[in-house]
């Protein structure tokens, strides 16, 4: 995948373990797309500006992300290497490789994760009118194998894989979204509400198969969620209109993670769901505070 001077790509993962104790968030970007440095920067070379995003839920707790230059990225048609993390696709299995450093605290998070999908879906996904971002919602359903050596941690559960790329940034094209991905009993559904920068929506509603197949659903009722405690609105779908919090993720000035319990697609389901505020991103206050949580490794 080629990524336009001033563009991205990223590979995302997240998974929820069996008994709902442990959850964890793994993307890899190329041109990292809330990195006050490749905001920052006049060049505008996404691979300078790279990273893997690494972060553990429940006990115990682990964020880590630092942010590498070209010189410590190496990729092929099947491998990802970023600083001393890895991504490898055999056909199969995607597994990852983790060797990083935890902020703001420093400590070693080493593992690796094995995400083994159901089925491939069809293919991307636009979410712009003018085709400059792309969606993949690679594999709805898979499940993930998780084992750390530090911190000391095994468990498996249910995940999903996608991807994302685009020609420009992000907060150019939107204004905010949500977004949801559910583990029904046969694959997966997913709700990805978007509005744009120019004040039109891209709305999905998606039920997956468990080869992969996707087939559009009538969009569930609009639910209200309770604000983040820094004040970020949020909202999702369900049968019946009702949702409730479960656990929050990630609570920051302009994004928000949680796990929560809803019904769709006539299942009760617990969603990972996220909500991002691009207004907020683009306030140079908020891109002040990131290099906080995303240090920059300048060999």
């Amino acid at each position: 995948m080629s990524v336009p001077s001033g563009g991205y790509a990223w590979w995302y993962v997240d998974g929820v373990s069996d008994d709902g104790q442990h959850g964890i968030t793994v993307i890899a970007f190329l041109g990292s797309v809330f990195s006050p440095y490749y905001a920052w920067s006049r060049h505008r070379d996404p691979i300078d500006h790279s990273a893997v995003n690494v972060v553990l839920y429940g006990r115990p707790k682990a964020w880590a992300m630092t942010e590498r230059r070209r010189g410590s990225v190496s990729r092929d048609a099947t491998t990802l290497s970023i600083g001393p993390s890895a991504l490898h696709w055999d056909g199969t299995v995607l597994t990852i490789r983790v060797e990083e450093v935890t902020t703001p605290l420093p400590s070693r998070l080493s593992g690796s994760i094995r995400v083994r999908p159901s089925g491939i879906t069809p293919g991307p996904f636009t979410l712009d009118a003018e085709g400059r971002h792309r969606w993949w919602p690679l594999a709805p359903a898979s499940r993930i194998e998780v084992a750390f050596d530090r911190p000391s941690l095994r468990w498996n559960g249910h995940a999903y894989f996608d991807t994302n790329d685009g020609d420009v940034p992000l907060e150019d094209s939107f204004r905010s979204w949500t977004w949801s991905r559910s583990t029904l009993t046969h694959g997966a559904a997913i709700l990805y509400d978007v509005l744009r920068r120019d004040g039109s929506r891209q709305d999905l509603s998606l039920r997956f198969a468990p080869d992969g197949t996707p087939q559009p659903i009538d969009p569930p009722v609009p639910a209200a969620l309770p604000p983040t405690l820094w004040r970020l609105q949020r909202a999702t779908r369900s049968d019946d209109g009702r949702a409730a919090m479960l656990r929050r993720f990630e609570d920051a000035p302009f994004y928000s993670r949680s796990l929560l319990a809803a019904r769709i697609c006539g299942e009760a389901v617990q969603p990972v769901h996220e909500a991002l505020d691009l207004d907020r991103f683009r306030n140079p206050l908020v891109r002040a505070m990131l290099p906080f949580r995303m240090p920059r490794d300048l060999r």
